[in-house]
């Protein structure tokens, strides 16, 4: 943690969380996106899909409110490319953690922190709210497995694909040993308490809007969204640090240069730039309050996400 230097009333800090949720984006948006990061001396964790690349079957999606309209003001297309969105239906799903194998450790090489995102992306955003403890269990066990392959070690970080999890995927983070996690939106850290049992691994909410939540929302340009970005991470900086959810489909392939100017931005505001690790080093995890979980709906994107509930502080940990 040599050069965080964390205020006695905020965290100037923003932990960069970069999601890789296809092949593309592993083979092509991750070099591009560590080049950006390592020219910027800015810190980051990368957290890959480990399975297979079955975009194509989020078409599925097409019937849930609002997905049309992100899909028209995103550019799916254009940002993940045709073959991308064939893969799990006209053509096979490849296996993204074969294939991505020597990029992923490139990550690491490079000094960057990696973390499990999901084993299949498509298959955990669309069914995990409904799934069982089993099905749960293995899909997650098939990503640390696969995780152990590719790096040699355990993995210490988890961010859910979609922001989706359940009550399994929460208690199987505290059985597997996972020193923190981000699989939710919310505003500060956080123990979750689930069933009424407090658990041990913390959660680092994503705290700020995506770019592509808000492209095209409210009529905003690319410069616009920069611009409210940048003003919401003005004074006064939150005394946690903010979480920044970016997608290596998309600020490392077409959003690169909004992204560019969000690290520019974010420097002359005075913050340091760092990974989930290190946010989670620089936190009093023993301190951190209680709050349930919720499933809801936030502007720009479809379907329900995962989000910090209340405060249980009445609840005493187990």
């Amino acid at each position: 943690m040599a050069g965080v230097r964390p205020g006695k009333q905020s965290m100037k800090i923003i932990a960069l969380k970069v999601d890789v949720d296809t092949l593309r984006g592993t083979l092509e948006g991750v070099p591009a996106l560590m080049r950006l990061l390592l020219a910027e001396s800015a810190q980051a964790s990368f957290l890959f899909s480990l399975g297979p690349d079955h975009t194509g079957r989020a078409i599925k999606r097409v019937f849930r409110p609002g997905f049309l309209g992100k899909v028209q003001r995103t550019s799916v297309v254009e940002h993940y490319g045709i073959r991308t969105l064939l893969y799990g239906t006209l053509l096979p799903g490849p296996d993204i953690g074969q294939r991505g194998a020597a990029v992923m450790r490139a990550v690491q090489d490079a000094g960057f922190e990696t973390a499990v995102h999901t084993w299949d992306h498509v298959a955990w955003q669309d069914h995990v709210q409904r799934a069982d403890e089993p099905w749960t269990i293995a899909q997650m066990t098939r990503a640390e497995v696969r995780y152990l392959e590719i790096f040699g070690m355990p993995p210490q970080g988890h961010g859910a694909a979609g922001w989706q999890m359940n009550d399994a995927a929460f208690r199987h983070l505290d059985e597997a040993g996972y020193g923190w996690a981000s699989d939710g939106r919310g505003s500060f850290p956080f123990l979750p308490v689930i069933q009424g049992k407090t658990l041990r691994c913390p959660q680092f909410p994503t705290t700020l809007p995506t770019l592509d939540e808000l492209l095209g929302l409210e009529g905003r340009n690319d410069q616009a969204v920069v611009d409210h970005v940048l003003s919401l991470t003005g004074e006064p900086a939150p005394a946690t640090g903010h979480v920044f959810t970016l997608h290596a489909e998309l600020e490392g392939m077409k959003l690169a240069p909004l992204f560019s100017q969000l690290l520019a931005g974010w420097k002359s505001q005075g913050y340091q730039l760092v990974s989930m690790a290190q946010l989670a080093t620089l936190t009093n995890t023993a301190t951190l309050p209680r709050c349930s979980i919720l499933q809801g709906e936030i502007p720009g994107r479809s379907g329900t996400l995962t989000l910090q509930g209340p405060s249980c502080d009445t609840i005493h940990p187990s």
